[in-house]
């Protein structure tokens, strides 16, 4: 099958690495064909170009990279909407397109255009409630007349695209549920593929132990000492004072406590915030990691943890450190109300939910984490095998893409 896979993210971006090549590289040794089309950052490009067109290459896939505009605001979106459009219906001239994959919502609208207009079958990848995420994410004020409008555009559209679209892909059962509350006039199949992680990347038995016990001096850590980790940005979604008041909370029973902040963010950022709530900087480690060296950096843990903002819109959210972090047997504890996690976590055991923000909900989980703690990585690594292992999720989209073929 010929399929045209659309994405406003871009490939040469971690998100692209991550979420979008390793699943089209599956596709690919499953016989199917992609011409891909993303927006990149130009800094991005000038670094990581040739390489990710050497990659892809060798997987077989066309590439053809777009300059994503960021300024200005929503005319630059607006630009990269009419050249994608332009492209795309170009594109479908010349080549035998059977299948437009849409990663999110603005490109999605273009793949209903050429559903409409040339018969193509459309997957709209909608990723999570787009518009909302924007609003409740405070990226869209919508006390500004121009977001106001955009919000209510999108709502509009998304339903337009949900009733248009031949196959629905959403991250969580959570969302795939809220959309069948809608008053829509008809629902396309939708299928629920989490955000998913490389199970052979993310494994606790290809790590060497001179190099952990290298890693653990470096950052000043002792040999059996409780590290709490926190893995990836802090950004609009991430409840850092949160997180911290929950260590604080933490250091009562263990004082010797570390917090370990594996990410990019400024490690001032995180020191202030902590030193504003009385937590000495020595019992803060703050460290970035390529993604090869994330794995290891994850060993150093005991125990991770994540708090998200409860939104309506993150109700479709799937954090990817959530399965990453058990495919290395490192149990979670995170906020409830976040996509799938209160299902999984509930049912597998395998992590702490917290109900609410404030230290008696702080106090109640950490009396549950010694035996947390009990749980064996192995049992740990077979959620997130069954829950979002990367090949299960290939093979989910397998499944979809089959389903539209001409020839099932």
């Amino acid at each position: 099958m010929q399929s045209l896979y659309l994405s406003y993210d871009g490939m040469t971006d971690q998100l692209g690495q991550s979420q979008v090549i390793p699943y089209l590289q599956k596709l690919t040794e499953r016989g199917h064909k992609f011409t891909l089309i993303s927006f990149e950052k130009p800094e991005q490009l000038v670094k990581h170009q040739a390489a990710t067109t050497d990659l892809l290459n060798k997987i077989g896939i066309e590439w053809i990279p777009m300059k994503y505009h960021k300024w200005p605001p929503v005319l630059s979106t607006l630009w990269d909407f009419l050249w994608l459009m332009k492209k795309t219906h170009k594109l479908c001239k010349s080549k035998p397109i059977e299948v437009v994959h849409c990663r999110s919502y603005v490109t999605a609208i273009v793949g209903l255009t050429l559903k409409k207009k040339r018969g193509i079958k459309f997957i709209f990848d909608m990723r999570g409630f787009w518009a909302d995420e924007r609003n409740e994410g405070k990226i869209w004020n919508l006390k500004n007349p121009i977001y106001k409008f955009l919000y209510q555009f999108f709502k509009r559209k998304e339903k337009q695209l949900l009733q248009g679209a031949d196959h629905v892909i959403a991250l969580t059962e959570t969302a795939r549920d809220i959309i069948h509350t809608w008053k829509l006039s008809v629902i396309p199949p939708i299928t629920v593929i989490p955000c998913c992680a490389d199970t052979n990347h993310f494994n606790r038995s290809t790590i060497n132990a001179t190099d952990l016990h290298n890693l653990r001096f470096k950052l000043g850590l002792k040999n059996e000492q409780f590290v709490i980790g926190y893995l990836g940005a802090i950004g609009t979604w991430y409840m850092l004072n949160e997180m911290l008041d929950f260590f604080k909370v933490l250091m009562q029973s263990k004082p010797e406590a570390r917090f370990l902040f594996v990410t990019n963010e400024p490690a001032e950022t995180i020191l202030h915030t902590a030193s504003e709530k009385g937590i000495a900087p020595e019992s803060i480690v703050i460290s970035s990691a390529s993604r090869n060296e994330v794995p290891l950096y994850i060993m150093l843990m005991s125990i991770s943890i994540y708090f998200i903002k409860p939104t309506f819109s993150k109700q479709a959210s799937s954090p990817t450190k959530m399965a990453e972090l058990l495919s290395m047997g490192i149990p979670v504890i995170c906020n409830s109300g976040i996509g799938d996690s209160d299902r999984i976590i509930e049912k597998t055991e395998a992590g702490i939910l917290v109900d609410e923000m404030s230290d008696n909900s702080y106090y109640a989980a950490i009396l549950k984490i010694n035996n947390l703690l009990q749980k064996d990585p192995v049992d740990l690594r077979q959620t997130a095998l069954d829950y979002f292992s990367l090949e299960m999720g290939a093979e989910r989209y397998n499944t979809v893409y089959k389903s539209l073929s001409k020839i099932n």
